[in-house]
């Protein structure tokens, strides 16, 4: 490829690694011309469902476009370069995953805050403050309290009690079975010494 800063096209690779979960692979190059080096992507290119739009009208699924909504609810905020790739490919990955030829634009919208809210939870409040078109602060505030309320409910005594209880049924369970294991070995040793005597006898 042309060199970025001066155009030329003779480039080397110094550096090549699988990034964003395997999806992509980053690549260091350096121009042989003016010794600038700079990072590419190199992504496979997958067939996109078309997204149909409120109005009803069709267009070409756009992964610049979301990227752009996703990087500026993102700004100065602390998630990696990787972290964002790998979101955005999740997103790609779930609109394939739906086998439809056409999805729509909610469903879109509804993948991207899905992901941003693992990402960055001031992330998620900006992007559904312009996807959900919030008129004033109340509806920022409920956006921001049903958050809460989420993240106190995955971590109330009840959700943690239930977790524990099931790694003590685990628990349980390999202990019976060591007991069983062990109770078998203590037959076997049993019939085999009954054996050995009566070949004595």
């Amino acid at each position: 490829m042309l060199c970025p800063f001066c155009k030329a096209n003779e480039t080397k690779v110094i550096d090549s690694r699988l990034v964003a979960e395997g999806e992509q692979v980053r690549r260091r190059r350096e121009c042989l011309s003016c010794k600038e080096r700079y990072t590419t992507y190199e992504v496979a290119e997958l067939l996109m469902p078309r997204v149909v739009k409120q109005d009803g009208s069709r267009q070409p699924f756009d992964e610049q476009k979301m990227r752009a909504g996703i990087l500026r609810s993102l700004e100065k905020r602390p998630v990696s370069t990787e972290e964002i790739e790998s979101a955005i490919n999740r997103i790609k990955y779930s609109l394939r995953a739906t086998g439809e030829r056409e999805v729509k634009s909610m469903d879109v919208g509804e993948a991207v805050m899905t992901e941003l809210r693992r990402l960055d939870e001031v992330a998620y409040v900006r992007f559904a403050s312009v996807y959900r078109s919030f008129q004033d602060l109340n509806e920022f505030k409920e956006e921001i309290d049903r958050l809460s309320s989420q993240k106190q409910s995955s971590n109330s005594p009840a959700s943690i009690a239930k977790v524990s209880a099931s790694r003590s049924t685990d628990n349980k369970s390999s202990d019976n079975k060591t007991t069983d294991n062990k109770s078998a070995g203590n037959k076997a040793t049993v019939n085999k010494s009954t054996e050995n005597k009566s070949t004595e006898n």
